[in-house]
């Protein structure tokens, strides 16, 4: 039953205000890495209108990274106000890089975007060229910050529990850096953000087209976005692929959830393309499976078995219990300043956190029965039809932006890039990246569910000791505020598309004029 105590709210305020934020996010990547294309264009060949490209597109990358600040500013705060005993239980670990995100790459990015737009008349070609570059460096820069930070929920290496603070605290920095999962999902999230960029460029220019307008800069920018857009696509599955095997090696229930696979698939392991997952029987109807490639996913290999939700449900059991007499000796011994666990607690220390998912179901874990145990073992099992859709739907829309952006690079290279069905297709496909992106987060954090920190803690215990309705406030208030922020973003963007650029290079005397129907011709 859907019951909206205070996890419940504060699960729902971060993951809106998480999904808002990462409406602007993707595109500031993109657009931060193009824009430095077109302007190194620009300093090498002298032409205007190149100039004239970077600041029309420059002028869009601001409207977004604004409302992007505005969105993501809010969102470290609820560390403070909704998930109080998370922030302290690893706030040495989990602070550190949003410190460094903050103070390195979020103010590098903000100075020199601020240079960009005052300095075209203050600064040489090839200075500001390098702020442009810095630009989109700080972006990525803050991106991997962040994702370095999360990835340490899914994987937390480098961090070890203090029985005398009663807190997890960091033991190699260097560890949470390289964590394994930090660098599939940074390359993986980055390479998206690069498609939404060139997607947005190329539906914009595809509209100049259509409508006549702008030839010049729409043309280049259509080139640019195509051959941009089809590397970022190819890139973002074969890196997603690498996110599919550390999912393998860290969060095998997360991959059982999203294939609805129940029962251990023996090597080697098929993937299924296609079916309908059937919680009630256990099963998935109607399934089109493609041999082979879950093994090649997620365990790199043709030999080794693909562990499904019945098994893993064992499992979890298993540390549950295991992981009692480590949580009887914390609660008599923890917090101690002499505190120390005894070697042969060691292995049920490990499993603390599996204990714990009793809690929510009796609060003295210790008396728990066989019955409840095995309930909370079953909360390990995310919701399978929403894994199972989603990562289906964020697949297909990659192999499209594969095939749109293979095409939009074969009529550029021909110079037919004018046709109006391409045109119009490139158009209507302008919100898709950003629908792939959201499925691609609720696919993550929504698959690592039931934990705030995989196999350590809950999200149940790391909220706040605050009243569900100070929660159910705070929510309503940022769905006004960030729906009136969308709105915002959106009436400037469109502002000025219409608007277009502010000059092109003029046209040669002479230089006949473009029926509709005609091929844009690129230079």
């Amino acid at each position: 039953m859907f019951e909206l105590d205070v996890v419940t709210l504060s699960r729902l305020q971060f993951a809106l205000t998480a999904m808002y934020h990462f409406l602007f996010v993707p595109l500031t990547l993109g657009l931060a890495l193009l824009l430095a294309i077109m302007e190194s264009v620009y300093v090498m060949t002298g032409r205007t209108v190149w100039r004239d490209a970077t600041q029309f597109w420059g002028t869009l990358f601001g409207i977004n990274f604004a409302m992007g600040v505005a969105t993501g500013v809010t969102m470290e705060f609820q560390f403070g106000t909704n998930w109080a005993y998370y922030s302290h239980y690893v706030g040495d670990i989990f602070g550190a890089p949003l410190a460094i995100e903050g103070l390195m790459a979020f103010f590098l990015e903000a100075t020199f975007v601020g240079l960009f737009f005052f300095g075209w008349k203050r600064l040489s070609k090839v200075q500001h060229l390098i702020v442009t570059w810095l630009v989109a460096l700080g972006a990525n820069f803050s991106a991997l910050w962040i994702l370095v930070a999360n990835a340490w929920m899914q994987n937390p290496v480098g961090a070890a529990f203090n029985p005398q603070t009663m807190r997890m605290e960091l033991t190699s920095f260097m560890e949470v850096l390289f964590n394994p999962v930090a660098q599939s999902k940074f390359v993986h999230t980055v390479s998206a953000g690069y498609v939404t960029g060139a997607m947005f460029v190329m539906s914009i220019g595809a509209y100049y087209v259509l409508r006549r307008r702008h030839i010049e800069i729409a043309r280049r920018s259509l080139t640019v976005a195509a051959s941009f857009g089809l590397a970022s696509a190819l890139s973002v599955v074969v890196l997603g692929d690498e996110s599919g095997y550390t999912a393998g090696e860290n969060q095998k229930m997360k991959i059982a959830a999203i294939e609805a696979m129940w029962e251990t698939e023996p090597p080697p392991a098929s993937f299924t393309l296609f079916g309908f997952p059937d919680l009630k029987n256990e099963t998935t109807k109607d399934e089109i499976r493609i041999p082979w490639v879950l093994g090649l996913i997620a365990t790199r290999s043709l030999d080794k078995p693909v562990e499904g939700v019945k098994p893993l449900v064992a499992r979890a059991e298993a540390r549950i219990h295991n992981g009692m007499a480590g949580y009887q000796w914390l609660a008599k011994e923890g917090g101690h300043p002499n505190a120390a666990v005894p070697t042969e607690l060691e292995s049920s220390m490990r499993d603390v956190g599996y204990s714990l998912l009793v809690k929510r179901i009796r609060p003295d874990i210790e008396n728990a029965t066989d019955a409840q145990i095995h309930e909370a073992a079953l909360s390990t099992i995310p919701d399978v039809p929403v894994l199972f859709w989603s990562f289906r739907v964020m697949v297909a829309l990659g192999f499209y932006f594969i095939a749109l952006f293979a095409v939009a690079f074969y009529l550029s290279s021909r110079r037919r890039c004018g046709k109006p069905w391409f045109l119009r297709m490139t158009m209507y496909s302008l919100p898709l990246p950003w629908v792939a992106a959201e499925l691609g987060w609720i696919v993550a954090e929504y698959g690592r569910q039931p934990w705030i920190i995989d196999a350590t803690m809950p999200t149940f215990l790391g909220v706040s000791n605050i009243p569900a309705s100070n929660v159910a406030a705070s929510l309503a208030a940022f769905v006004l505020f960030y729906s009136a922020l969308a709105i915002i973003d959106i009436a400037l963007i469109v502002k000025y598309v219409c608007i277009g650029p502010r000059s092109e290079e003029p046209q040669p005397s002479g230089a006949p004029v473009l029926p509709a129907s005609a091929p844009a011709q690129t230079r």
